[in-house]
Order: C-alpha cells, then sequence, then structure tokens
C-alpha cells in the first residue's frame, strides 16, 4: 500500500516534467514570408551526447520526415536537386539525465487538543528518482548568411518503448507541437 501511494507521487511528479511548454525564439527583424525553399544543414541531426546509445539511423529517419512533413504543411518546399534553399534546417536530439527529490508521508495521529492524540508518529522519507529527458530542437538559419532566425525545442521523458510505431508517433508529435509555431505572428 505504501509503495503504491510512493508510485503515485512519482508519476505525478514526473507528469508535471512531462507537461513543458515549447519553446520558441526568432529574429524578428526577418521577413518570414520571403522563406519559401529549404534544405539540410549537414549533419541534419546532431546528437547530444555523442553517445552510440542514442544514435540510430532510424530515429534520424523519424525526424528528418516528420520535419520535412510538418515544414511542407507551412507552405516551405524542399529545394530543388542541387541547389541550396532559403533556409538551413538543423536538429538536435539532446538527451539528460534529471533527478527528482520526492518525499512520501507516513503515518500520522488522530484526535484533538482536548481529548489527546493517539495513533502512530508521522514520518517522512525522501528519495531522489533518475529520469531521462529527450530534447528535440529544430534550428532555421537563413540560407544566405548563414544565421540563425527560428529556434524551437521541446521536451519529453524518454520512454522505454519497443514498440516503432509508438516511437514514430512520439517524434511526429514532438516535432508537430514544435513547428506549430512558426512562422511566427
Amino acid at each position: 500500500m505504501i509503495r503504491r501511494f510512493a508510485l503515485l507521487a512519482v508519476a505525478a511528479l514526473l507528469s508535471a516534467c512531462a507537461a513543458n511548454q515549447v519553446n520558441n525564439d526568432f529574429d524578428a527583424s526577418r521577413d518570414f514570408a520571403a522563406y519559401r525553399t529549404w534544405s539540410w544543414k549537414e549533419p541534419a541531426l546532431q546528437y547530444r551526447p555523442d553517445d552510440p546509445r542514442i544514435k540510430s539511423d532510424l530515429t534520424e529517419q523519424r525526424i528528418r520526415q516528420s520535419v520535412a512533413d510538418q515544414l511542407d504543411q507551412r507552405g516551405l518546399r524542399p529545394a530543388a536537386a542541387g541547389s541550396k534553399g532559403n533556409l538551413d534546417v538543423q536538429t538536435y536530439l539532446i538527451v539528460e539525465e534529471r533527478q527528482q527529490q520526492v518525499t512520501t508521508n507516513y503515518g500520522g495521529g488522530w484526535g484533538n487538543p482536548w481529548n489527546g492524540y493517539w495513533g502512530a508518529p508521522m514520518y517522512n522519507e525522501t528519495r531522489s528518482v533518475s529520469y531521462k529527458v529527450a530534447t528535440i530542437q529544430i534550428d532555421l538559419l537563413d540560407g544566405k548568411d548563414g544565421k540563425l532566425v527560428w529556434r524551437g525545442s521541446d521536451e519529453q521523458l524518454l520512454s522505454r518503448t519497443t514498440n516503432p510505431a509508438d516511437r514514430s508517433n512520439a517524434i511526429r508529435e514532438t516535432v508537430a507541437r514544435i513547428l506549430a509555431n512558426y512562422p511566427p505572428h
């Protein structure tokens, strides 16, 4: 019973961490209507840390496809073969280990000051819970001068899902949330 309450508390805290807002920043002096085409800036996906357990051609393929689909929905077309786009696109997959302090209260007394208190003494148990957070960051750079014109990122708990369809959906949803604010209004 006590373990259930502790797990519930951990789940509540971690779900609060997962509810982060998408972060966006942009150069307000740029005319975003002038950007019509895009191309990948190689490497298209950079990993932080550069860990072979994180790196995957499949993950890169999923992120590339999701970004391409979202840019297409926003009216941006891939540059013709052999030409450079108005925007260069570069993405990052950043995985961080984080910790959360979780305190669980047990026991407690009953009664009132007139008739006295009875019951078990109250005590607290505090422990540290480690978890991994994956952040996808998308940078859009001006194709002419190479300067960053728009950046968006979002993070979510890194799950241990082994289902490729679930991984694809998670990446697709994250990229859609990030690019929902492009072009800036």
